[in-house]
């Protein structure tokens, strides 16, 4: 009882105080009067040529601007205090549920914000042409999730707000007393203009504004006649009107900021990570995102929109989808003459009241689709890489415009087929007057993303109608000026200056998830972006039974200019009547989802880097560390001549004398036996900690080999024998016969090509030849089983052929220059030599050996 009347004493307390908190002032120049105006203003006429000190005006005007806004998040904490004291009393003023909804996240911006001001502020303070910060603003850019949480979040918290000041007297007079004068703003960092430009703000008009409670805003002068009145509903969206500022302000920064000033890249970052943030958040907070206003007076707004592959009349068709606030609508780019605006096509539209997703058993088998061979996608890739390669020498060369506006159109057109012929994954929508339609995407994450979103917006009452045509053709005219995304997917679309991802392997472990409300079977899968789409890269185990699985698995992923990482949470459906009739496969729930960016300055050290990705309500952690392809280059000889990881394969099979080594053998054995139909082996990462345990044990050559390969993972043991390959002190094929492989494979005369190949084989000492011999035949069994485990001879071409054939670190010093270059100057040789060999007739080694008609000149 005295804790109740203590709390409810201290609300009555905190209700009287008007002058509650004074932000302290952060001198950022030489303090002036009032009438002098603002320090940074005579800057700027002083030294207003110069880049860096244009630089630091920008700085010192966003540190004052974000010296409100702290205030601003202060203003809206103050009540929480003492609101949760009572809400745990007999004399509740609201629930813990309603402040939980109505300051969600408030708390965890404010922190946020809180560092970055106070770890900016001093650089500003102590300015030289050399002081940087671009570190700051990549951080607080990687950590918008929180105001992704938010935004999700607003509307609820705008109508449980208005709800409770409507019914509850108390908290309408925390809104009007306890908010009142709250905000007061630094004479040092306030001029007039600052002021001006706060009243301006305030008093516009934001969505829905129906709590009309005021928080007074103080002047310049402390006076408390001097007042500015901002809605509560104005302080809520302050977050939101945030991040659009902050990235306005890395515009303006990178602009001021020469190209070799170590900020430069991370501040490029830091924007492309804010950019995409914002085409993601939930738009429809955004009254400028308003269509049309239909006869019948109802608003809709653009919710989300984006290109997808349609499936319609046996053929795949790329659309670009449309999803207001009561309606879906797929449209195509219409070809125009030049000068003329571009416009849209409507294929169709569905009112999202008449809107349903067919269940796996209810949805009927789709349309077949003849589906892209593997190694024509492969063939795209490669030629994509080649012809980026050669942009990329022509502007080194200051080559000729046309020559590689010649060159950028190839490229157009090759990641264009690549990105209509790669998407599996179907997406089936049906209106339920009349006709199904079935996209196909790439990423499962990208159909759930879309499901929520339409199920989201059928949770409010809508009604069905039918657009005349003069309705549709309005709607349709207003998508061009109000799409968000404006080019198709493909980094020939990417500007200059953008960043061309990260090419290498991601070393990613997966370490445990929280936050279920029941238990169930668990499992989370890797996604990352190359070449304008998602693909799947990785699957944990399931956990089985559990609100808090442990997986600790680490993969490792190889990135093809890659910016991004999802990982998807599910739970396991081992119900064999939910099968999707699209691809025969049963359908997992998904849990959750989250995506983070695969940020250059975090991820490319030598340390592991954790992190949490937070997903409706579900934390997964996980951490995770880049090898670029230049260091993957690099083969460390084992220090152990004992073992056989990373020792020669001569040495190898003569201490054990034999003539493929055993790990080998074992390996292919173990893979023959159950691994042969496994969807996707060598393709599919093993579990990091299983193939490690695995290569301690060969080369420990301990007697429980057999037993612990035969309780393994089967994509451990494949990944094992991918690792072996990869860690020999030299290539399997020899860093010898590099040059000559690379010259042999681009032969054109089919003879003479036989001729070289064959000779390059009988070139190799005999332990690798044998084992490479050994291994094409079984490689060749396992593309015998495509129809069942989707890995052709280009597929495992692809896989194998840059682990068994690389050049030497020399060689790749003295002939590449970039991580794409890497990519796309070699592997792709390497893939077509593999590939030779495993579309040639069965090469006998006692034949090769014999044969005289191969011509014997020394390479």
């Amino acid at each position: 009882m005295e804790e109740e009347e203590e709390a409810i004493g201290f609300l009555d307390k905190v209700l009287e105080d008007e002058d509650v908190f004074l932000l302290e002032e952060c001198e950022l120049g030489t303090p002036t009067s009032p009438s002098s105006g603002s320090p940074f203003l005579v800057t700027v006429k002083v030294e207003a040529g110069k880049g860096l000190e244009m630089r630091k005006l920008v700085l010192s005007g966003f540190l004052a601007s974000e010296e409100i806004y702290i205030n601003q998040l202060e203003a809206l904490l103050l009540p929480m205090k003492p609101l949760k004291a009572t809400a745990t009393t007999s004399q509740p003023v609201l629930t813990i549920q309603q402040i939980e909804t109505i300051f969600y996240k408030i708390q965890d911006i404010y922190e946020i914000h809180k560092e970055f001001y106070d770890n900016l502020c001093p650089k500003v303070q102590q300015w030289d042409s050399q002081v940087t910060m671009g570190h700051l603003f990549q951080k607080l850019a990687s950590q918008l999730g929180v105001y992704k949480a938010f935004v999700d979040n607003y509307k609820v918290a705008l109508e449980t707000a208005e709800k409770c000041s409507q019914s509850n007297n108390q908290f309408q007079k925390i809104s009007e007393n306890e908010l009142s004068g709250l905000v007061q703003l630094t004479p040092s960092l306030l001029d007039k203009n600052h002021l001006h430009s706060l009243k301006c703000r305030s008093s516009g008009t934001f969505p829905g504004a129906s709590i009309q409670k005021e928080l007074k805003v103080k002047g310049p002068k402390d006076s408390r006649d001097s007042h500015t009145s901002v809605t509560m509903e104005a302080l809520l969206y302050k977050p939101i009107d945030r991040v659009t500022r902050s990235t306005l302000v890395l515009h303006d920064l990178l602009k001021h900021t020469p190209v070799d000033h170590p900020d430069y890249p991370l501040l490029q970052d830091a924007l492309r990570i804010s950019q995409n943030f914002l085409s993601s958040i939930n738009e429809d907070i955004d009254p400028r995102r308003t269509a049309v206003t239909t006869p019948k007076g109802e608003t809709r707004q653009l919710v989300k929109d984006g290109f997808l592959v349609e499936v319609s009349e046996g053929s795949r068709k790329l659309r670009h989808v449309f999803l207001f606030t009561d309606v879906l609508l797929c449209a195509k780019l219409k070809k125009t003459s030049a000068g003329k605006h571009q416009q849209y096509d409507c294929k169709w539209y569905i009112p999202l009241a008449d809107l349903v997703f067919p269940s796996p058993e209810e949805s009927e088998a789709s349309p077949q689709v003849h589906p892209f061979p593997d190694h024509e996608l492969e063939d795209m890739k490669m030629k994509i890489s080649a012809l980026k390669s050669e942009i990329q020498k022509e502007k080194a060369n200051k080559g000729q415009s046309r020559a590689i506006e010649r060159l950028k159109k190839k490229m157009f057109e090759n990641e264009f087929l690549l990105l209509l012929n790669s998407p599996t994954i179907p997406f089936r929508i049906h209106n339920r007057n009349g006709k199904s339609y079935l996209f196909l995407l790439s990423s499962d994450y990208e159909r759930s993303e879309w499901r929520e979103a339409i199920q989201k917006l059928q949770k409010k009452d809508l009604q069905a109608f039918v657009l005349s045509s003069v309705e549709l053709q309005v709607l349709t005219g207003s998508c061009f000026k109000l799409r968000t995304v404006h080019n198709i997917p493909v980094t020939s679309n990417k500007d200059d200056d953008e960043s061309p991802g990260l090419y290498g392997f991601l070393h990613v472990i997966v370490h445990s998830a929280k936050g279920f409300k029941q238990s169930a079977n668990l499992y989370c899968t890797l996604e990352v972006d190359s070449f304008g789409y998602f693909v799947s890269k990785a699957k944990t185990r399931v956990f089985r039974d559990t609100t808090e699985p442990k997986w600790d698995e680490e993969f490792e992923i190889e990135l093809e200019g890659s910016q991004s990482l999802r990982i998807l949470c599910y739970e396991k459906c081992y119900d064999k009547t939910k099968v999707n009739k699209d691809n025969n496969e049963i359908v997992d729930k998904i849990m959750g989802k989250g995506q983070i960016q695969l940020d250059p300055q975090t991820v490319e050290t030598k340390n592991w880097h954790t992190d949490v990705i937070e997903m409706n309500g579900i934390k997964v952690e996980f951490s995770m560390k880049f090898t670029s392809r230049d260091m993957s280059l690099k083969r460390t000889p084992s220090k152990k001549q004992s073992g056989v990881f990373g020792v020669k394969i001569s040495v190898v099979t003569k201490r054990e004398r034999s003539k493929v080594p055993y790990i080998v053998r074992q390996c292919v054995e173990e893979v023959e036996k159950r691994g042969i139909e496994e969807v996707g082996i060598y393709r599919i990462s093993g579990v990091a900690t299983d193939i490690q345990a695995l290569k301690a044990v060969f080369d420990a050559n301990n007697k429980d080999i057999l037993l612990m390969l035969s309780d393994m993972d089967i994509n451990a043991i494949a990944g094992t024998l991918k690792l072996y390959f990869r860690e020999l002190p030299e290539p399997l094929l020899t860093d010898r016969l590099y040059p000559a492989f690379m010259e042999g494979i681009a032969l054109s005369d089919p003879a003479a090509k036989e001729n070289c190949m064959m000779h390059l084989l009988r070139s190799l000492p005999d332990p690798n030849l044998i084992t490479f011999l050994f291994l094409l035949e079984h490689l060749k069994r396992v593309a015998e089983k495509e129809p069942v485990n989707k890995m052709s001879l280009h597929n495992l071409a692809t896989v194998f052929g840059p682990t068994l054939l690389r050049p030497s670190e020399v060689e790749s010093k003295a002939h590449l220059t970039s991580a794409a270059d890497i990519w796309s100057h070699d592997v792709m040789a390497q893939v077509q030599v593999l590939l030779y060999y495993l579309q040639h007739p069965p090469i006998s080694f006692a034949e090769l050996k014999r044969n005289t008609l191969y011509f014997s000149t020394d390479v």
